[in-house]
């Protein structure tokens, strides 16, 4: 793993494109902490974003693993171009030729993607862990280490979204057509989706039927693992009781999303390494 591990970064370190979009995605994750600058004094209008509890433990986890995952588009943008030129400059080839066997070659593409998932993970950790201890009304270490669970699901989402761009990287063997196609398929569910509640808008419970069937899908399954804080917070709860609404959506981490996140992640490298092995290189 380490030796494959080492093949993958090595060919990174001489790639500027590489570089800069994971310094920009890691800045981007860093200005997070930016939020809490946000004031607005106007008049008799005083507000804070940092007082309104988005940095209070638990929420944080939740809040800032939704920020995050928002930002992966830019790691994703350096898995599929480190794809797409291993047939650019026919670096794939080559490491056949030198000795590393196709199911090694896949094994190396998937371990960045995991390496690139845990490293942002810990980011994200450590960024939501600093403002939380700076701004959070509560510190008892129980309610520091709850809702942990949102850390995984995100660390779960990455591996599966970059797996799937790993498998279009493969497919299509260029950036923009690789990441056109995952647009694609986005727009492909956003349809579905419009259909079923087309289909079933005569029917009881439609949202639910509906949902029901989309939580299968592969980018509305990750998006399932961390769904919007927005709606959970206390004072976004307060304006919605005054106005005489209630949110009774669950915000918990399904396992049974994590399955299914988690075969999508076994079908997509599957499927790359099945296509590679097929194809003439």
């Amino acid at each position: 793993m380490l030796r494959l591990l080492t093949i993958e970064f090595h060919k990174l370190k001489y790639n500027r494109a590489s570089k800069i979009l994971s310094i920009i995605y890691f800045g981007l994750l860093s200005c997070i902490a930016l939020i809490a600058a946000i004031k607005f004094d106007i008049g008799p209008v005083k507000f804070h974003l940092a007082d309104a509890g988005i940095f209070n433990f638990p929420y944080i986890w939740h809040f800032n693993t939704y920020i995050a995952s928002i930002l992966k588009f830019f790691l994703l943008l350096v898995i599929v171009s480190m794809m797409a030129n291993e047939y650019s400059y026919k670096t794939l080839k080559q490491n056949l030729i030198d000795g590393l066997s196709k199911k090694e070659f896949i094994l190396s593409k998937f371990y960045t993607v995991i390496a690139f998932a845990f490293v942002s993970t810990v980011f994200v950790f450590v960024v939501s862990l600093i403002l939380g201890l700076v701004y959070s009304d509560y510190n008892e270490f129980a309610i520091i280490v709850s809702d942990l669970k949102y850390l995984f699901a995100f660390f779960i989402k990455l591996v599966s979204f970059f797996s799937m761009g790993l498998f279009f990287g493969i497919l299509v063997k260029r950036s923009a057509f690789a990441v056109g196609a995952m647009v694609v398929w986005f727009i492909i569910e956003s349809m579905f989706k419009g259909y079923l509640f087309w289909t079933f808008k005569k029917v009881t419970n439609t949202s639910e039927k509906v949902d029901t069937i989309m939580q299968f899908l592969p980018f509305e399954s990750m998006a399932n693992l961390i769904k919007e804080p927005f709606s959970r917070l206390g004072a976004v709860k307060s304006v919605a009781n005054q106005i005489g609404e209630t949110f009774t959506k669950s915000y918990d981490v399904s396992f049974l999303n994590i399955l299914i996140v988690s075969g999508w992640t076994f079908i997509f490298i599957h499927l790359s390494y099945t296509l590679l092995k097929k194809r003439d290189l």
